[in-house]
């Protein structure tokens, strides 16, 4: 039957929103025993719209973010709750972020993009060489760019969270921070956090991608990694994370889909474990087990 509704909402005109986003319309809920109200679901992206209108050619980091959001429209189309407030992406804001992030390795493997990515105007498939070399690139950059998602949820975890003991405009936390634990020069009289506008529809939860990166990167290796297409994994997708939304702990959920090894818990709270994640950017000394300088 229908999984529920989704529009696209794909290129940038005037006066459009300007970034990449997914937006409930109207979440699935149960009617009655019989019933079920189906999800609606926009897709808003900006792509630059060709000459011939029915060609659309998206960069690499394009396709990536197209992918990103249509984990979370999967989230809420796949969702069966009794109430509309847990369906879909109304989880957890430690777990929201977990099957967008999780959709973005398959716009990274040859064995799926080659199913659909073909060259603009002579059809040929997207070589494997050249996913490698993209991915290649992307990995060369993988400890700079942690650090840069580290420094991001500190910030925003700083301005939303405790009062400070001593007044400090934003500029000047930001550059402390930036200072503190970037390797990014801070530039006197630029004021990206003023810009970021994940600050402000997250506040103080910004850290929830870090997690959902440890997350994904657990359930890619473990379930998806062998065989992305597989129907079996596709399945347990499905029906083990994806159909609940809300209306079940997300650790039970991780727990239930990967077994142990995807969460961890310390200091009375829940934290994901991040082998994986950092196996995968080279970051994990495998003779110690720790974190290499």
């Amino acid at each position: 039957g229908d999984l529920g509704f989704l529009y696209l909402d794909l290129f940038s005109r005037k006066g459009k929103y300007p970034g990449c986003a997914t937006f409930a319309i109207k979440g699935g809920r149960k009617i009655s025993e019989t019933e079920y109200q189906l999800p609606v679901m926009a897709l808003v992206f900006n792509f630059s719209r060709s000459h011939d209108s029915s060609i659309v050619r998206l960069n690499h980091g394009e396709l990536e973010t197209l992918f990103h959001e249509f984990g979370h429209a999967l989230h809420a189309l796949l969702s069966r709750t009794d109430y509309q407030h847990f369906a879909g992406t109304r989880v957890a804001l430690d777990f929201a972020e977990t099957p967008s992030n999780l959709f973005e390795y398959y716009a990274r493997d040859y064995r799926v993009l080659k199913k659909f990515a073909r060259h603009y105007s002579t059809g040929e498939v997207i070589p494997e060489k050249l996913v490698k070399s993209l991915n290649g690139a992307r990995d060369m950059f993988a400890a700079t760019e942690l650090q840069r998602q580290i420094f991001y949820a500190l910030v925003d975890q700083t301005l939303f969270g405790e009062q400070l003991s001593v007044p400090r405009d934003t500029n000047s936390i930001v550059a402390h921070l930036k200072r503190q634990h970037s390797n990014e020069k801070h530039v006197e009289g630029t004021h990206m956090h003023i810009r970021f506008s994940h600050f402000l529809t997250y506040g103080a939860g910004y850290y929830s991608y870090l997690y959902a990166k440890c997350f994904a990167a657990t359930i890619w290796k473990k379930l998806c990694q062998e065989d992305p297409l597989s129907p079996t994994t596709g399945t347990l997708l499905r029906t083990k994370l994806l159909q609940y939304g809300g209306a079940k702990e997300p650790a039970d959920l991780l727990t239930d889909l990967v077994g142990d090894g995807i969460v961890r818990y310390h200091n009375g709270g829940i934290v994901p474990d991040v082998t994986s994640c950092l196996e995968e950017m080279k970051l994990l000394d495998d003779k110690n087990r720790h974190i290499g300088k």
